[in-house]
């Protein structure tokens, strides 16, 4: 994230700019080498556990396709439920794969090439359609695998946490609201809520 968010946020926000004082610069990077099947498929992974649990998770099913080092769509047509639930994966994760996988191959789910070229509006709602995957699913492939600078996860538990700390309000912002309060960062909301993200860590630190 480059010198021009981080002076826009200064200028607009005097909270935004002690934050920046206080953590340095922004170290927000993205990773364009992921397809987007890849990064849904870590998305689900993730979703309602902790990070070394979904790794030891996805390490497990890379195993099962031990010619690649990350699975083709259509290779999952390859392994049964039984040895994808083996892995760690729920039933509901492995439908959500499935799914996923369709719609890689019939262009539901577009291409690294292709993706490049879409607004992030039109992103977020094809891949969206997806088994399992939300919005917010979605805003992280937008930050950590495309390098989109302006997205705002407002659902996101992190991001209203170091809102509330930074902002010393009582009560955790409402999606809405923060999402209205937001406008001011724009077009480099993608590095505001970094900055957030580190307010949140900071405080959970500090218990």
């Amino acid at each position: 994230m480059n010198a021009a968010a981080l002076k826009h946020l200064s200028a607009v926000d005097p909270v935004m700019a002690r934050l920046i004082r206080e953590v340095g610069p922004c170290r927000l990077a993205h990773e364009p080498w992921r397809s987007p099947f890849q990064s849904l498929v870590q998305a689900v992974a993730h979703q309602q556990l902790n990070g070394t649990a979904a790794e030891t998770i996805l390490t497990r099913f890379k195993k099962l396709f031990p010619k690649r080092r990350f699975p083709k769509p259509e290779d999952l047509a390859k392994v049964t439920d039984e040895q994808i639930r083996a892995c760690g994966f729920s039933f509901a994760k492995i439908a959500a794969l499935r799914d996923i996988a369709a719609k890689t191959l019939d262009g539901t789910i577009p291409s690294s090439r292709e993706i490049e070229k879409l607004e992030d509006e039109a992103i977020i709602e094809r891949l969206t359609g997806a088994r399992g995957v939300g919005r917010w699913t979605v805003e992280m492939l937008l930050m950590f695998q495309l390098g989109r600078k302006d997205v705002l996860p407002v659902d996101d538990f992190g991001v209203r946490t170091g809102f509330r700390v930074a902002y010393k309000k009582r009560d955790m912002p409402k999606p809405k609201a923060l999402l209205a309060f937001g406008k001011k960062w724009r077009p480099h909301a993608s590095t505001a809520a970094w900055y957030l993200w580190q307010a949140a860590n900071a405080a959970r630190k500090k218990k």
